[in-house]
């Protein structure tokens, strides 16, 4: 597995041009890593979080934990991510973090981070990016839940997590690992299982996509991301377009 401030490393190098000195500050920082099984939080809805997580490996969920027990999940992280950074800025945690499948994530004490970020302000403007990254993200999600059509919604999202794997180097060929079972689907889309299920079955028989045993297969990527009405520029990310897959 790659060491975890490498992935850090790589990570905000796609979108920063970080300098020696920066990268030398990241390596000093102190990175504990803890494997995390299927749907196992690492952080909850009203903690008081000491330390940023880093997904090294897998893939990770947030989600907002309902009066009813259920969940309504806000975005996916993927190796690379910063998913909880905004945790430096706020006195207590308004949303979980859980693994989705197998997952190993890094912890970074936030006096170690607030410190180098005092030395290496350019280090520090990277993780703000991070931060902007995730907020239009969010945009996205609710315009995604609130003004799509069901199989649109669903394609949306299955081009967007499929966009970002791949510009994170994590697709093989035409496959990325998304381990989302169909209620974990049901609850980001704003979906019953049986809509998860005839939505699914409609994006199988167009042939552009299939989703089977956590893994996602991109069959025909133009369709999908015209059948998912989406455009990667709200990702911000450097990779603007991809090849057909």
């Amino acid at each position: 597995m790659e060491q975890a401030h490498d992935v850090l490393i790589r990570n905000l190098c796609g979108h920063t041009a970080l300098a020696a000195e920066d990268i030398a500050e990241i390596r000093t920082l102190t990175f504990t890593v803890r494997d995390f099984l299927p749907n196992e939080d690492f952080i909850r809805q009203g903690d008081q979080p000491e330390h940023s997580a880093l997904v090294v490996s897998g893939m990770v969920a947030r989600y907002h934990l309902l009066g009813s027990g259920g969940r309504q999940y806000l975005a996916f992280h993927l190796t690379g991510d910063l998913p909880d950074a905004q945790g430096l800025f706020i006195e207590q945690m308004d949303h979980g973090l859980s693994a989705l499948g197998p997952a190993s994530v890094a912890f970074i004490p936030h006096r170690e981070l607030l410190i180098a970020f005092r030395r290496r302000p350019t280090f520090s403007q990277a993780v703000w990016r991070e931060t902007l990254r995730d907020a239009a993200i969010f945009r996205e999600a609710i315009t995604n839940n609130s003004a799509r059509p069901m199989q649109v919604r669903m394609a949306h999202l299955f081009c967007e997590l499929f966009y970002r794997a791949r510009a994170a180097g994590l697709v093989r060929g035409n496959r990325c690992r998304v381990p989302i079972s169909l209620a974990q689907l049901g609850e980001t889309l704003g979906m019953a299982i049986a809509t998860v299920n005839r939505t699914l079955a409609e994006l199988r028989r167009s042939g552009a996509m299939d989703l089977r045993d956590g893994e996602l297969i991109v069959l025909k990527w133009r369709e999908l991301q015209r059948l998912g009405d989406f455009s990667p520029i709200y990702l911000h990310l450097k990779r603007r377009s991809l090849r057909q897959a």
